[in-house]
């Protein structure tokens, strides 16, 4: 049981999706510092100087903080646009399989009878004309 459980967690796949987990976090604490630390000032000003990170209202003792909701939006409209971008540039890199030349005839016609003929034919079989 041990043997196989080595060879799962070493298969390719599972690698990569450990690495890819790893870099995704590291990858949304960049968009997360993106968003809250050049983005939303930034949007916060064209408002007014409105920061949305204290955005909040109270409904008893219970606070709703509705503007780090709307931080959250952003966080994930970026994300899902960046990762749209990169799939789509390596779409694009993507070696396209040559368009294959089209290949070399084998028969042609025949000028007398116009049937068909081998491309070598030095006399038609149909109706003997000398090509």
């Amino acid at each position: 049981m041990l043997k196989e459980f080595k060879d799962f967690a070493m298969r390719g796949n599972v690698m990569d999706l450990a690495v890819a987990v790893i870099i995704g976090g590291a990858f949304g604490k960049i968009i997360a510092s993106l968003v809250n630390d050049v983005l939303m000032p930034l949007i916060g000003l064209a408002l007014g100087g409105l920061s949305f990170s204290e955005l909040s209202f109270s409904v008893g003792n219970a606070v709703v903080m509705y503007g780090a909701f709307i931080q959250a939006i952003v966080d994930f409209i970026i994300v899902a646009f960046v990762i749209f971008m990169l799939i789509r540039t390596m779409n694009n890199m993507k070696k396209k399989e040559p368009a294959s030349a089209p290949a070399e005839p084998t028969t042609k016609e025949c000028p007398h009878c116009f049937s068909t003929i081998s491309i070598k034919a030095t006399r038609c079989p149909n109706c003997t004309s000398q090509l």
